[in-house]
């Protein structure tokens, strides 16, 4: 059912920090994010959720890549989705074709088992995006996409949407409305406050269920207790 896993490649390990380096300062906050999903759901199963951000180039596919990674890591079944059908990345990362995907799927030209790629993360399997539609926003928002969902919620424990970002296009808020919690990543000192809270406003819009914020990209000080004692493990 599953293309041939892949080794470890260089490119793809600058951005999965939590692969490369799983005892530094930034696989431990994954982590705590980890934590904090599972607090915020303790009455709820969560099997579905939504990474986005306000605007781009603020980390949210880096963000959505680990995140994947360290529930894989606890053991959970876990499906990646590049459902950024306009800028996708998801494929360089983690260096699988992106000749089909999510797009042919759900317009029925392409077979689910042949766009499930293994990775180097054992339980981390990825769904690239597949050949950019001209309509991804109506792809979103279809029938087949609420039961492709619905399919998939069958073979993993969890699947995460990386997604356009919110103020861009309406992807990520049709999508949110489908799932059950989005995250919104910002990027610390970089991110309009004007712009969060928008993003924030739209995803509300929308009935989606905020699980909560990612600060990306935020200074910790060196004489931060995580600092001292993850800052320079290997």
């Amino acid at each position: 059912m599953f293309k041939k896993k892949r080794k470890p490649l260089q490119s793809a390990a600058r951005k999965l920090i939590t692969i490369d380096s799983p005892m530094s300062v930034i696989s431990e906050q994954f982590r705590t994010v980890r934590t904090n999903i599972h607090f915020s759901t303790a009455d709820q199963e969560l099997k579905t959720i939504v990474i986005s951000s306000s605007t781009p180039n603020e980390g949210k596919s880096t963000c959505a890549a680990n995140i994947s990674v360290v529930f894989a890591q606890e053991g959970k079944r876990v499906l990646l989705i590049d459902a950024d059908m306009r800028k996708p990345t998801m494929h360089h990362t983690f260096q699988v074709s992106n000749r089909a995907g999510l797009s042919t799927v759900l317009t029925r030209q392409g077979a689910l088992e042949d766009v499930l790629h293994e990775t180097q993360m054992e339980n981390l399997h990825v769904m690239p995006c597949g050949p950019i539609p001209p309509n991804p926003a109506e792809l979103i928002g279809s029938k087949m996409m609420k039961t492709l969902i619905e399919e998939l919620k069958q073979k993993y424990d969890l699947i995460i949407f990386d997604t356009p970002p919110l103020l861009s296009v309406a992807d990520a808020q049709i999508l949110s409305n489908e799932c059950d919690g989005t995250i919104l990543v910002v990027n610390t000192g970089a991110t309009e406050k004007d712009s969060a809270v928008k993003a924030k406003d739209t995803l509300q819009s929308a009935n989606a269920r905020i699980l909560g914020v990612v600060m990306n990209n935020y200074k910790l000080a060196k004489d931060n207790y995580y600092y001292q004692y993850y800052g320079t493990a290997e």
